[in-house]
C-alpha cells in the first residue's frame, strides 16, 4: 500500500487548512490505525492523532486537541486531518501512516510501518 498526502500549503495563522491521506496500491485492513504526524525542521516526528479504521475510534496529542480533527472516508481510502486555527508552531512537515499496532502503542512513530511522502505546512504570523 502506497500513502499519498496532500493539502499543505502556505497560511496565515488563524486559518485553516485540511489535509488528506489516500491510500492506493491496496485496501486498508479493518485492523490498521492510521496516523498522523509531523515533523518541523531541527526536531524529532511528532504524534498528532490516530483513527482506528475499522471503527473510526480516534485519539489526540493534547497539544492539537481540540484544534485538529482527524477522520476518514473509507469509500475513498482516505484520511483526513482537518487543522483549525493555525499557528506558526504547526509549520512542519505532515506526514501519515499506517500501524498494526495496539492502540497504546500507536502514538510512536516506531511502531508505523507504511508512511506516505509528506506534505509541507507553513503558517506565517
Amino acid at each position: 500500500v502506497q500513502l499519498q498526502a496532500s493539502g499543505g500549503g502556505l497560511v496565515k495563522a488563524g486559518d485553516s487548512l485540511r489535509l488528506a491521506c489516500t491510500a492506493s496500491g491496496g485496501r486498508i485492513l479493518s485492523s490498521w490505525i492510521l496516523g498522523w504526524f509531523r515533523q518541523a525542521p531541527g526536531k524529532e516526528r511528532e504524534f498528532l492523532a490516530h483513527i482506528r479504521w475499522s471503527s473510526g475510534s480516534t485519539f489526540y496529542e493534547d497539544s492539537v486537541k481540540g484544534r485538529f480533527t482527524i477522520s476518514k472516508q473509507n469509500a475513498k481510502n482516505t484520511v483526513y486531518l482537518q487543522m483549525n486555527n493555525l499557528k506558526p508552531e504547526d509549520t512542519a512537515v505532515y506526514y501519515c501512516a499506517t500501524t498494526t499496532s495496539s492502540w497504546r502503542a500507536a502514538k510512536s512513530p516506531t511502531r508505523y510501518n507504511h508512511w506516505g511522502q509528506g506534505t509541507q505546512v507553513t503558517v506565517s504570523s
